[in-house]
């Protein structure tokens, strides 16, 4: 049953093959058995996702017949769910269980989900590795001496492991499409206020997006349909319909203008991922679509506007986490300001101090013009670059990655040359239009990844493109020896 996609598990229920009970307890026997190796998992939510299968069990009895009724999933460990401990990968939130579900968790249990656990992720959601999380590193399952990328890591590992077939992630600057890249999986940014953040803890508000990570866009369709809407208690939520996503599934690509932009093809592209990316657009041609090169001449500016724009909100979002409240707290502070200093000191770890005191630099007197403001400028800039190209083409593809999936540890003492492995993902955040990563190939035996960014509120035009490409190739059905 582990190797069953979404659809796949909902056909199953629908023809009784096997219930919601009889496969939750199968994946958490797997889950038992083999993330010991991977570390995915933060919490494993065995008496919930019971409860919850044998009440979808109930449902299905009735009559109901949704497509996620009974379909297990794991959620990444900052959307706050009720009673949980909901952690952010953190020690400074040690113990904390969250009294409220986020408008995600709630909307996706009302389909009828069933919740294995929270998944391990980047601290704070803040690294491209998977490997600043308190509870230790991710590992990913095509090779456990390997990252498998972040900050989504553990829901990443933990489906292409198959212990789930799939989950929820969070994207600030690449976390959903890299690690989807660097583990052979499909995952999909929305357009920024497609998905409620209420709920979902804040890295940097104004790039944050939740999505889904899963092995084919059918499911991403699937998931992303019950998480996306509107919601009054989110202030960046968008009230604008949705789309069908499963319909826009079947469209053909007939007419597709596909843009290929020449900055994405220079110096620190892999030439094998290059290779990789030009025979997925060769296989879109033969489906019908057309191809022309395009430019996005403010690409160059984005590492460096985002690594001044998300540090600063992320210095403002994570003054909350101040030792009073909930979380932990240093024993025996001689005064209140001991308190803050030794509690945040001590729970915050080396890669979100980094980024806290860039953060706060940049927004300090004397410097927010020169640092703040110029990068809010540059971020228009690489909007209106967008806003142009797609005036002569559908979609924009390339690469999700530079390179696939390195050594753990190997950049550890170079943060800089990490954040590089997200220079062609950044771009989406700041602009806020949809981008999506799916299975493009291998090189030396890890998975490489294609990545499709549209226009605002395009999410099905992806959907589509990716399911398309899917059904004449078969790179995202191929599982990591040994899971």
């Amino acid at each position: 049953m582990h190797q069953l996609t979404l659809a796949e598990i909902a056909q199953g229920l629908a023809a009784k093959q096997f219930s919601a009970t009889e496969l939750t307890q199968n994946l958490l026997a797997r889950i038992n058995q083999l993330d010991p190796q991977l570390n995915s998992f933060i919490t494993v939510t065995e008496e919930l996702a019971l409860a919850q299968a044998k009440a979808a069990d109930v449902r299905r009895a009735a009559g109901e017949n949704a497509p996620l009724l009974g379909a297990p999933i794991g959620h990444k460990d900052l959307f706050c769910t009720q009673d949980v401990l909901t952690s952010c990968a953190s020690k400074i939130l040690t113990g904390f269980k969250a009294p409220y579900n986020a408008t995600v968790v709630e909307k996706l249990a009302a389909a009828g989900t069933v919740t294995l656990g929270k998944l391990n992720m980047d601290e704070f959601a803040m690294g491209s590795a998977n490997e600043s999380s308190h509870y230790g590193p991710v590992k990913n399952p095509w090779d456990l001496t390997r990252v498998p990328g972040g900050s989504s890591g553990g829901s990443a590992a933990a489906v292409a492991a198959r212990l789930l077939p799939a989950a929820t992630g969070t994207d600030t600057g690449g976390s959903i499409r890299q690690p989807a890249a660097l583990t052979n999986l499909t995952g999909i940014k929305p357009t920024y206020g497609r998905v409620s953040r209420w709920g979902m803890i804040a890295y940097a508000s104004s790039l944050d997006q939740g999505g889904p990570l899963a092995r084919n866009a059918e499911d991403c369709a699937l998931l992303l349909h019950a998480m996306a809407g509107f919601d009054e208690r989110d202030s960046t939520s968008v009230d604008q319909p949705i789309d069908d996503y499963l319909a826009a599934l079947s469209q053909p690509l007939a007419g597709l203008r596909i843009g290929l932009p020449k900055e994405y093809f220079g110096a620190g592209l892999d030439s094998r991922i290059a290779d990789a990316v030009l025979a997925v657009v060769e296989e879109l041609k033969k489906l019908g679509a057309t191809v022309k090169e395009i430019s996005l001449p403010n690409m160059q500016h984005a590492i460096p506007a985002y690594y001044v724009i998300a540090p600063a909100e992320a210095s403002s979002n994570l003054s909350r986490f101040d030792g009073v409240r909930f979380g932990y707290r240093c024993e025996d502070p001689k005064d209140l300001q001991d308190l803050y200093k030794r509690s945040r000191g001590e729970g915050f770890g080396a890669e979100v101090k980094r980024r806290i005191m860039v953060g706060t630099y940049a927004l300090s007197a004397g410097y927010y013009d020169a640092y703040y403001i110029k990068a809010q400028q540059i971020r228009r800039l690489i909007k209106n670059d967008f806003v142009a190209a797609f005036k002569d083409v559908d979609v924009i593809l390339g690469p999700t990655t530079p390179n696939p999936a390195w050594k753990l540890g190997e950049k550890a003492s170079d943060p800089v040359s990490a954040y590089l492995e997200d220079i062609y993902t950044i771009t989406a955040n700041l602009a806020g239009i949809p981008g999506l990563s799916m299975p493009a190939g291998f090189v030396d035996g890890l998975p490489v990844g294609v990545q499709l960014l549209g226009n605002y509120f395009q999410e099905g035009r992806l959907l589509n493109v990716a399911h398309q490409y899917q059904q004449v190739s078969n790179w995202h059905t191929r599982a990591p020896a040994g899971f």
